[in-house]
């Protein structure tokens, strides 16, 4: 008699295995996430992704027209200049937040080179996605949907179609018939993932994947499927709002942390091509707490607005909001002006945002940061057409960012004339940055030069 299959508990949030079931994980400490798996019902190999024989580095040959330009040029550049042939790219945001309408954008431009692209959704009917392209006024005979859930169903028709783009939506849908498990689960996801890399990798096709997200933002399944692509991107903003942030978090052909702005309008996605001017264009007049910073996602700066609001509490704890830049960031920053200035805040209720719903991570906005509380604190405005960056340090130094000299550029484009920032930033700079510089290293001399 045959002994009954093993079964063993997966987290589905980070993939550990325990022979029982767990109330929390103990790798990844999220609770109630073990689920009841079985072991795949046949086994087999991979096939083979890589050369069978060892190649020398400089005898590999590349094609100089490797990427393939989709025309859309804000994507285009988050993916490094275009998509890679046998690339796997994996989008992930929120429900609604424009995925699917940006990939059949995508899609479409293949059609118009003539390009085959195949549309495999597991979520929507094929009359959904005819709907969606009459609204986007998508026209071609190079655009083919097919509908289903099965991986096995979808290879067997990918070897009669050989199409040049794929796009599966939603991974999560997918199942293959090798795993009893249910599709979503940590297995499914891990095993469809490896077989749909396999064949990108072994056909040269770029295939796009969709993945839903959890409540905290991160893509739902294990971390592996993350590792295992070659590209995350990360579609953010507000479904109510009609500014669309796509950014990169991981590209092994190009730069991470690039972003791209689109406006989600009714005829779908349109690219914004200044970002930085949208981001500005609503700034107020004469307006205390309102300072202008040049930081970079990426390699592409970017001005955007920061705005602060300090006030009396009315309460015995004083309030601490930051939305679009770090909380802590913020609360370290009013410790070192009460200490190195003597401008204490400590009973002041603070608000700090980011206008446009663009998030800032770098320390280069400390400056920007400090000069928009001060600016509200004494209720005095900061000069319109000035800029201002830097970090700075525990000690009330201000300390040099990178690239100075492409955040003046971009400063100076936009019409701004003076820009504060740290003093060994001034070394160095080019003879094309003409806008009034002033160098500071210390905090306290900052109050001196910004009114």
């Amino acid at each position: 008699m045959s002994k009954p299959p093993k079964i063993v508990f997966v987290c589905q949030s980070c993939g550990y295995q325990a022979p029982k079931w767990l109330g929390r994980c103990p790798d990844c400490s999220s609770w109630n996430s073990f689920a009841e798996e079985r072991p795949a019902l046949k086994t087999g190999r991979h096939p083979e992704l890589f050369l069978e024989q060892p190649q020398a580095l400089q005898d590999i040959s590349l094609d100089p027209q490797i990427r393939i330009k989709t025309g859309i040029l804000e994507f285009d550049r988050i993916l490094g200049g275009g998509i890679v042939p046998g690339s796997l790219v994996l989008i992930g945001g929120d429900p609604g937040i424009g995925k699917s309408t940006l990939v059949l954008q995508v899609a479409a431009r293949f059609a118009l080179q003539g390009l085959k692209a195949l549309y495999f959704s597991g979520e929507e009917s094929a009359q959904q996605l005819k709907l969606r392209s009459e609204r986007l006024e998508i026209q071609s005979d190079q655009l083919f949907v097919l509908c289903g859930t099965c991986l096995e169903h979808l290879l067997e028709k990918l070897e009669g179609m050989s199409p040049r783009l794929l796009i599966v939506d939603s991974i999560q849908t997918v199942y293959t018939e090798t795993l009893p498990s249910a599709p979503g689960n940590v297995g499914q996801i891990r095993e469809v993932t490896l077989r749909l890399l396999t064949w990108a990798k072994k056909s040269g096709v770029p295939t796009f994947l969709i993945g839903h997200v959890t409540k905290d933002g991160a893509i739902a399944g294990p971390k592996v499927l993350e590792h295992l692509v070659d590209t995350v991107l990360y579609f953010e903003g507000e479904r109510l709002q009609s500014f669309r942030i796509l950014r990169a978090v991981k590209n092994r052909f190009g730069a991470t942390n690039e972003i791209g702005v689109f406006e989600m309008l009714g005829s779908g996605l349109q690219e914004v091509n200044n970002p930085s001017r949208l981001f500005l264009e609503e700034r107020p007049e004469a307006s205390s707490g309102s300072v202008v910073l040049p930081c970079l996602e990426g390699s592409r700066p970017l001005l955007v607005e920061l705005q602060a609001l300090v006030g009396q509490s009315p309460f015995g704890i004083p309030r601490r909001t930051a939305i679009g830049v770090d909380a802590n960031r913020v609360s370290l920053l009013v410790a070192v002006l009460g200490k190195r200035m003597g401008m204490e805040m400590g009973g002041q209720d603070i608000f700090v945002n980011v206008a446009g719903g663009l998030r800032v991570d770098e320390p280069a906005a400390d400056l920007a940061i400090v000069a928009a509380m001060i600016s509200s604190y004494t209720d005095r405005p900061v000069a319109r057409r000035m800029a201002i960056f830097g970090e700075i340090g525990l000690a009330g130094e201000i300390r040099g960012v990178n690239q100075p000299e492409l955040r003046l550029k971009e400063a100076q484009k936009l019409g701004f004339t003076k820009c504060i920032l740290p003093k060994s930033n001034l070394a160095g700079l080019g003879p094309g940055v003409e806008m009034e510089l002033v160098g500071v290293d210390k905090v306290k001399g900052l109050l001196e030069v910004l009114f």
